[in-house]
Order: structure tokens, then C-alpha cells, then sequence
């Protein structure tokens, strides 16, 4: 089919919109930084404003730098960071607050109290999710607690939450649509993934009028069309997946088993289980792969806060880099047996730990420990905590796949993706198209439309750019994993 497909990525560090063609190739991209704010210990805050002007503006960079009109786009796909909050009236628009992200750790003790009430079980069992200030419920919550005149405001159904994805529907469609896709939906602790429906009793316990719901649709539906004035034309949204999800359609991990693991601000290791839900034993989240034609399919997550953010971190924190571009030949230098462990627990660690409470260190430096050595040690974090969450999957006796699918803007570091192969002692295979969250989007789109007719087409699209086998003694590797572990063991706070 001629025509093209327009993703929009809104991550945590930037939006980006990116031109398809109907082969999965990346015609034309466009991208702006988004800024976060940190006013508190733990907390992370973004614009939304600025979210929104930077998906216009990518958007009109965008298409016609792939030279192309919105009359080539046969249709739009959202693709955004999960579980970050964001509260705007009904009527104008207007934001209440600063978007919550979802590294934000503010609503800890809130959480504490409703672990001690004895209300996590339930919740794990409603949702798949645990009882964290990840999610987005306790985010609502407190900005409903907190900004002046909101709850009074919510109650009278004058106000509307929503992810990423909602608040760019109400946007793009002029206010015409507040919908949301499941997999979106099933990150908020408000959405039972076994009924596939907002739940009435996690409302009640978390004090969210359900006035403030977005309507929840499949991955693949008619979420609107954009205002002509935006774009150039009137363009249907016609798919919609939180940004892990995505990549795993992106990756083509269509079959129970197979996984994927996308390193970008966090890194998130996520693997398809069928159409069953697989409930861990091991503090990873259970959550909604994706849902087509009503059918949903399931996957098994673990969450990483900091992967690619400690490398910003070490870039425009520390200035220790002017670019992450450095950062491979820099490793080079140092190897992967320097001794120095960077435990990037800046708000927290994620799975399979789930502490609010750590924060960061560095251990094993010593006088001839330079930049090289931190840099190493800072691409390397991203790899053990990865096998932190494939040892809980394999716990789980989920874990059958020799090959992890990896994606994200770390992978194009050839250093660190060897490094990843060797901690992990499995090879890991690099796409050839590594914006795979950009074009799971697209293929969501497409599939509504037409473009493709079913999954095995898009499958049939995958290609590997590159694979890694592991190179490293198996002593070394564990040894290495040992030295982790002590780490990360030194972070942790007490209960």
C-alpha cells in the first residue's frame, strides 16, 4: 500500500516523530529534549506544555522532512512513557500541575500505609502490579490531595487524568476524545487485567472519581482524527501502545517465550506469555502485552528506573563526558574487569527489588580509577540489572529464550551491548531497526488500516542488524555478577 505512517514517541528524556514506510523503514525523523525538573528528593516533574509543543513541533519537522504532506500519512501511532501523570480541566485543557513521571518516588509513605492496611495482595491479584509509587493511582491521588480545589473539581467531573497517550488524544483531537489503550491502562492500579475493565473497588480505595477515566480501546482502534489545522489535514490515530509494549511489537515478539529488553532513560526487559497471565513469584509485574480484536496477550515485565539516565547523569551531572558518543571508545580503555560497580539507584531501585528508599553509589575506586573506569562501570549497571531481572524470570520458570531482542539508544554502543552478552551469558541480538517503540507504534497504526493483515506480516519484517555472543569466561562473568550483588546489597535500606 503507498503511503506512510507517522509515530510519535514521547519519551522521558524527548519526543520524537518519525516516518515510516510501510516496510518498517525509517524514512525521516524529527526529535526535541524535554526538560525534568527534580524539586524534591525523589521527585521527578515534566511540563506538559512543553510535552505538547514538542509533539507539534516534531510533528511538523517531521513530515515534510521525509517529503512528504498529512495527505501521505495514512495514519498516526502514540507511543509514550507509561504511568507519568497528568491532570487538565474538561472544558479548556489547562493543565493543573506538572506532569508526575513515573521515576517520581513522592507518594513512598502513601504506599507504605496502604502495604500496612493489608491492601497489596488484592491489588496484585486485580492488576498484576505491586503496591509502588511507580504507577500512576498514587500519583492521582496525591495530586488530588494536593493541588488546591482539584478534589472538589474532580468530584464535580470538571477534571480528566490521564498517561501520556490520553493527554496527547485530547490534544491532537481538539478535546474531541479522552481514550486510552490497555496496555496504558493496565499501568495505573486502577485496571483490572482480568476483566479488562477500570475497577470499581480500586477507585474506592484509592479515592479516584471514575469521571477522570479515559474510555480504554484496543492497541489497534480509531482513537481520533487530528485537528486539520495541526497538522496540515485531519490524520486517524489508529494505534496506541505504552512505550515497552510497543517495542515488543516493535521486536516481533509475537510467541510465549520470546523477549525483549529496551534500553533508554530506564531499561526494561519484557517477555511474552501468551494468553495467560503468569503472576510472578518474584516481585515482577504481570501486565498487558498488548490487546487486538479483544484478545488480549499478556507478558511478564521487570522495570529498571536508570539505565541510559545514568550516562546523562555522568554527562551532565558529573561533566565527565560531553556526549554519550564518547562513552564506547572510553569503556574500551577500561575493560569490563576494572573493579568499580556504579549502582545507579537515583530514585530508587525498580525490579525485582523495589526499594524507594536506595540511592546511588559508586564502590571499588581506587587511585588509578579515572573516567574510563566510571563510564564502564556506568554501561555496565544497565547490563547487571538486567540479569537481575532475567535471574527473577528464570525463578519464575519463565525464562526459556537463548536470545534477548534489544533495542533502545544504548544498543548502538557496541561495547556495552557485548558487555550486556557476556553478564548475561546469552547472545543478545540487535535489530536493524533499533527505534523499535517508534515502530511498534507504526505497525499499530498500520494494522488498523489495513496496511498490514496480521501480525505474522509484521513479523515477517524483523531483521537482525547484529548478534553478540558471549565471550567471557564463565568464572569471570559470575564473579563479576558477585561483586554486583554486594553492591547493590550495600544501597539497600532496611525495612
Amino acid at each position: 500500500m503507498p503511503g506512510f505512517l507517522l509515530a510519535i514517541d514521547n519519551g522521558t528524556t524527548s519526543t520524537r516523530a518519525i516516518v515510516f514506510d510501510t516496510t518498517g523503514q525509517i524514512v525521516a525523523s524529527s526529535q526535541r529534549e524535554i526538560r525534568q525538573y527534580f524539586p524534591d528528593d525523589g521527585w521527578v516533574e515534566q511540563d506538559g506544555e512543553e510535552i505538547w509543543a514538542s509533539t507539534v513541533e516534531v510533528c511538523r519537522n517531521g513530515i515534510p522532512a521525509a517529503g512528504v504532506t498529512a495527505e501521505d500519512i495514512l495514519a498516526i501511532g502514540i507511543t509514550n512513557q507509561r504511568e507519568t501523570t497528568l491532570l487538565w480541566d474538561a472544558d479548556t485543557g489547562e493543565l493543573l500541575h506538572r506532569a508526575i513521571v513515573w521515576q517520581d518516588r513522592r507518594t513512598a509513605d502513601y504506599c507504605t500505609q496502604l502495604k500496612a492496611a493489608g491492601h497489596e495482595p488484592a491489588i496484585v491479584e486485580k492488576t498484576g502490579l505491586l503496591l509502588d509509587p511507580y504507577f500512576s493511582a498514587t500519583k492521582l491521588h496525591w495530586l488530588l490531595q494536593n493541588v488546591p480545589g482539584a478534589r472538589q473539581r474532580a468530584e464535580q467531573g470538571k477534571l480528566r487524568f490521564g498517561t501520556v497517550d490520553s493527554f496527547l488524544l485530547w490534544r491532537l483531537t481538539g478535546g474531541q476524545v479522552h481514550r486510552t489503550d490497555a496496555t496504558n491502562a493496565s499501568r495505573t492500579l486502577l485496571f483490572n487485567i482480568h476483566t479488562q475493565e477500570w475497577d470499581p473497588e480500586l477507585l474506592v480505595l484509592f479515592d479516584i472519581p471514575a469521571s477522570l477515566l479515559p474510555e480504554v480501546l484496543d492497541c489497534a482502534a480509531d482513537f481520533g482524527m487530528t485537528q486539520p489545522e495541526l497538522l496540515g489535514g485531519a490524520i486517524p490515530i489508529s494505534g496506541v501502545a505504552g512505550d515497552q509494549q510497543a517495542a515488543m511489537i516493535g521486536q516481533a515478539c509475537f510467541h510465549p517465550g520470546m523477549a525483549k529488553s529496551t534500553y533508554g532513560t530506564g531499561c526494561f526487559v519484557m517477555m511474552n506469555t501468551g494468553p495467560t497471565p503468569i503472576r510472578s513469584r518474584n516481585r515482577l509485574i504481570t501486565t498487558v502485552g498488548y490487546r487486538l480484536d479483544g484478545r488480549t496477550t499478556y507478558a511478564l515485565e521487570g522495570s529498571i528506573f536508570v539505565a541510559g539516565a545514568a550516562i546523562q547523569w555522568l554527562r551532565d551531572g558529573l561533566k565527565l563526558i560531553h556526549h554519550a558518543g564518547e562513552t564506547e571508545a572510553l569503556a574500551g580503555q577500561a575493560g569490563e574487569s576494572c573493579g568499580v560497580y556504579l549502582v545507579p539507584a537515583f530514585t530508587g531501585l525498580g525490579a525485582p527489588y523495589w526499594d524507594p528508599k536506595a540511592r546511588g553509589a559508586i564502590f571499588g575506586l581506587t587511585r588509578e580509577t579515572g573516567i574510563a573506569e566510571i563510564v564502564a562501570a556506568g554501561l555496565q549497571s544497565a547490563g547487571f540489572q538486567t540479569r537481575d531481572l532475567l535471574e527473577a524470570m528464570n525463578a519464575d520458570g519463565t525464562c526459556h529464550t537463548a536470545t534477548l531482542r534489544i533495542d533502545g539508544g544504548m544498543v548502538n554502543n557496541n561495547w556495552m551491548a557485548q558487555a550486556l552478552a557476556n553478564i548475561l551469558g546469552m547472545t543478545v541480538d540487535r535489530p536493524q531497526v533499533t527505534e523499535t517503540t517508534a515502530l511498534g507504534a507504526a505497525y499499530l497504526a498500520g494494522l488498523k488500516q489495513g496496511v498490514f493483515r496480521d501480525l505474522g506480516e509484521i513479523e515477517s519484517l524483523w531483521r537482525s542488524e547484529r548478534s553478540f555472543a558471549p565471550n567471557m569466561d564463565v568464572h569471570k562473568q559470575e564473579e563479576l555478577y558477585r561483586g554486583w550483588l554486594d553492591a547493590v546489597g550495600r544501597v539497600r535500606k532496611p525495612d
